[in-house]
């Protein structure tokens, strides 16, 4: 069975129209009734499509995943059978999460280092406040005492004046 083929040249006049001019008219490549193409086309697709699926998946899907996997810093080269993609992405993955558990467990200790040290300085500071509230309290205790002690010296009655400031040491 005979075929003709009309390569275009050009597009029509009016509407977009893929085809040839002649003085005659014009040949569309898109009508079969003009031309074979569609079904040259439709043939061609037909009975390559497995072929094609094989090329584009040995060519360049494996080119795409071994570009991937080079990326990754893994070598395929093919010699201990393919590397799946998908086993290599969950081997990074885990890997990549152990690295982020150990750094997790790093900073988790030095921050309860940290933690541990502050807590030490504030008990001390605690420890050093609470020494000198007590040396305070019990330094205005005992002026309080004295302070009670002289008032009681003063409203007994037969003291006067004059004794309580001798007592203490000064003239009258």
């Amino acid at each position: 069975m005979g075929q003709a083929v009309v390569s275009t040249q050009s597009t029509g006049g009016e509407g977009i129209v893929r085809g040839r001019e002649y003085p005659w008219g014009v040949v569309e490549i898109e009508n079969e009734a003009h031309c074979d193409f569609v079904k040259l086309r439709e043939m061609l697709i037909r009975t390559n499509m497995e072929d094609l699926r094989e090329v584009t998946h040995k060519r360049h899907y494996e080119m795409y995943r071994r570009g991937k996997l080079k990326q990754m810093g893994i070598a395929d080269d093919g010699a201990h059978g393919p590397v799946s993609l998908q086993e290599t992405y969950e081997q990074k993955r885990a890997e990549h999460l152990k690295d982020l558990k150990t750094i997790e467990n790093e900073m988790r200790s030095s921050y309860l280092q940290k933690v541990s040290r502050k807590d030490a300085e504030v008990k001390k500071k605690l420890n050093e406040m609470q020494v000198k509230y007590d040396g305070l309290r019990k330094a205005a205790n005992e002026e309080r005492d004295k302070l009670e002690e002289e008032k009681k010296k003063v409203k007994s009655p037969g003291s006067s004046q004059c004794q309580v400031a001798i007592e203490r040491g000064g003239s009258w």
